[in-house]
């Protein structure tokens, strides 16, 4: 991922480079969120200084209170005392993970699922995978999956400390239900686990069915002991914003947990420029509506354009998508439909290295679902938040990928029957079978 980013693919200047569509930032609203901050944002000198401590200026932490309550609609206002500022939401992962389990615990998380590596590289934390077979992964009966992943580590000596969500999920694209929310915060309570709520692509709903629901709009009196529920949100996704580098861990009712994280806050400082910015920007009520509201019809418009190229040239998707910045293809499948005889028996390598190895050769980048620990491997996670020039090239090069394969032979044209995805959603069909696929 690195190495490409340093070889950024554009039309004019580097038309040989390589088209990132792999990485989950929104390029949609680069232009008006530089000008909004070229024309309203006024420095003052506390911009560069530490400002109020590692936990984020306070006026910060009142703006995203305000703000926070506000749009994820929380059943109780929040104070700025709730809030820990970091330098990102992988950082304030991190350090939930320190500070609720020791090195060699654990936490449940559902597949497909995005931030392992967060968990496990400094604070040696594990993770317990949730499969689901062909359920639908935020469905109703699946919280029956979570509490039998459960049970199952707990016999196996396995310490499990919490579970971890991702709402709108990551890399699906979808909103948990309210019910379901709501059975898995009292699958938590029943066993004393952490909710860990990551609602970083909560205001990136561009599709309400259904709505977006955060945890903290749910009364967790009536469901779980409150100091247990924790969210994660930031300005990378929702505003476009990755390289602020800021984000924020709301933990209302624990202050056992805040008071351990300030003692590592020093770690995750972000920038006092950076600070300030954000302060600014949520301040503004008309301009955020105004902000969001146009990211959202515009991300919108992008997952159509790339839903439409996919069913034209018969690349399979997960259907349901109303969120985030991407779209889950079986790009697996659309490989052996072209290239019938590519998997052999005894063969070293999977369809989806000959997918990743044909991507590479034609310059395009996406997270494949090794990244995300899927059920199946032949996903790949699309990122279509792109101006329109770059998302056609990268989903040009894409199909030309899978055409050509790896040795760049001719595609076979013999059809290949359908696959399920092991997620229990629909998949989008080839446009020319015209109708759904259901795994």
């Amino acid at each position: 991922m690195w190495e490409v980013m340093k070889n950024p693919w554009d039309r004019h200047s580097n038309p040989t480079g390589a088209v990132n569509l792999g990485v989950a930032e929104n390029h949609l609203m680069e232009t008006e969120l530089r000008d909004y901050v070229a024309k309203h944002v006024t420095l003052r000198n506390s911009a560069v200084t530490y400002q109020d401590g590692p936990l984020g200026s306070h006026r910060l932490r009142d703006a995203l209170a305000r703000f926070l309550s506000r749009h994820l609609a929380t059943h109780r206002p929040l104070d700025a005392a709730h809030i820990m500022v970091t330098n990102g939401v992988s950082s304030a992962l991190e350090h939930v993970a320190w500070a609720l389990a020791d090195p060699g615990e654990a936490f449940l998380v559902g597949r497909p699922y995005y931030g392992e590596i967060t968990l496990r590289l400094r604070p040696h934390v594990r993770t317990v995978p949730v499969s689901f077979g062909g359920l639908d992964p935020l469905s109703l009966p699946s919280v029956r999956c979570y509490e039998e992943a459960l049970l199952r580590a707990r016999e196996q000596g396995q310490v499990v400390r919490g579970l971890l969500l991702c709402s709108p999920h990551n890399p699906l694209g979808r909103c948990y239900p309210r019910e379901v929310l709501m059975a898995l915060v009292a699958l938590c309570n029943k066993y004393q686990l952490h909710l860990v709520s990551d609602e970083v692509y909560a205001l990136s709903v561009w599709r309400d069915a259904p709505a977006f629901t955060s945890v903290l709009s749910l009364d967790l009196d009536s469901l779980i002991d409150p100091a247990l529920v924790h969210v994660l949100w930031g300005v990378s996704k929702d505003f476009g914003a990755n390289g602020w580098r800021v984000g924020c861990l709301v933990s209302p009712r624990n202050p056992a947990l805040r008071a351990a994280l300030s003692s590592i806050a020093i770690y995750s400082y972000a920038s006092s420029l950076a600070d300030t910015v954000v302060a600014q920007v949520l301040q503004d009520d008309a301009f955020t509506s105004a902000y969001l509201a146009e990211n959202r019809r515009r991300l919108a418009a992008a997952y159509a354009f790339t839903t439409n190229f996919l069913q034209r040239h018969g690349i399979p998707f997960t259907a349901g998508t109303q969120a985030a910045l991407f779209v889950w293809a079986d790009l697996g499948w659309a490989y052996r439909r072209w290239h019938p005889h590519a998997e052999r028996e005894g063969q070293a390598t999977s369809i989806a290295d000959d997918v990743r190895d044909a991507l590479r050769r034609h310059k395009v980048y996406l997270a494949s679902g090794d990244n995300f620990d899927s059920e199946s491997p032949d996903m790949f996670r699309i990122v279509f938040a792109h101006p329109r020039d770059r998302l056609e090239e990268g989903l040009r090069r894409i199909h030309q990928a899978l055409l050509q394969g790896v040795i760049g032979v001719p595609a076979g044209d013999q059809p290949c029957a359908p696959v399920g995805i092991g997620t229990g959603m629909p998949v989008a069909a080839p446009a020319s079978q015209g109708r759904s696929l259901l795994s």
